[in-house]
């Protein structure tokens, strides 16, 4: 009988420029989350590779088929019996790269994958600039997969300030929703929390996040801080800006209360938005 409750971590990881040393770190992480009791162990967005030149990205990735890191993390499934939650791992497609993340059962066998929908074109402040679209496709599908304890709703990073694909994971019966990321330190510093906190309670969902952290080969620095939230917004565990291991236990019962003392999703209306024009503009419309 599967148990009511189980134990989630979240595997904080520094991933660098080499694939085989970040599989290395990554297998070494989860099978560690295993042995301290996990059942559900999700690693970070860019768990094979973080990397800024596009030309060494596009040299070190290749195909789904065949890639390391996915085939390793099977195995750690199989062998420890541990669902694993690969935040996000660099495949090539075509001309460009889909940022995919795949959900593998003890089995070893892919549940589902995720790509990424919403790309992180930015300058910020301090000089930094990121055009993910230049580099990455974006997806076009939500997905909500099945655990043995409920429904995961699977986004990356830059998804989770987006609060309708978090809305319609839930609507669509997903109980854990997640982010796993690389966000940089200035915006997460500003934002993780809240952002995390506010989809946790919108929802009444568990959110369930793992990210990279600290300063990275490629100079880009993330901010880290791996996080389980429970539905009513509560933080479960955390992690700092090392790499390492975070874990928390789950209760979907708690989704089933939050949401019935907090019924926002069956309470959410269909709705138009009117926009009134300025006044004078409808006068001056007439006589153009």
């Amino acid at each position: 009988m599967t148990p009511t409750r189980f134990t989630a971590a979240c595997v904080q990881m520094r991933s660098g420029r080499d694939v085989l040393k970040n599989r290395d770190a990554a297998v070494a992480l989860v099978r560690e989350a295993a042995d301290k009791g996990a059942h559900f162990a999700q690693t970070p967005e860019m768990t094979s590779l973080v990397c800024r030149d596009r030309a060494e990205l596009f040299d070190k990735v290749g195909p789904q088929s065949g890639d390391p890191v996915l085939a390793a993390l099977q195995e750690v499934a199989r062998d420890k019996g541990i669902h694993v939650h690969i935040g996000s791992i660099a495949v090539k497609e075509g001309d460009k790269v889909a940022n995919r993340a795949f959900l593998i059962d003890t089995d070893g066998e892919i549940v589902a994958s995720y790509d990424k929908i919403h790309l992180y074109d930015v300058d910020l402040p301090n000089g930094e600039s990121w055009r993910e679209s230049a580099t990455y496709s974006g997806g076009t599908h939500a997905v909500a997969a099945p655990l043995p304890w409920g429904m995961l709703g699977m986004t990356i990073c830059y998804d989770v300030r987006f609060a309708a694909l978090y809305k319609a994971l839930a609507e669509n019966g997903a109980s854990f929703l997640s982010a796993p990321a690389a966000f940089t330190k200035q915006t997460g510093e500003a934002h993780w929390h809240v952002l995390h906190r506010a989809r946790a309670i919108e929802t009444g969902s568990f959110m369930i996040s793992a990210a990279q952290g600290g300063l990275h080969e490629d100079g880009r620095e993330t901010f880290g801080h791996s996080i389980i939230i429970d539905p009513w917004g509560r933080v479960l565990a955390e992690a700092g800006s090392e790499p390492g291991v975070i874990l928390a236990e789950i209760d979907p019962a708690l989704v089933t209360e939050v949401r019935g003392r907090i019924p926002t999703l069956k309470n959410a209306r269909p709705f138009k938005v009117e926009v009134v024009p300025e006044a004078g503009a409808i006068g001056q419309a007439a006589t153009a």
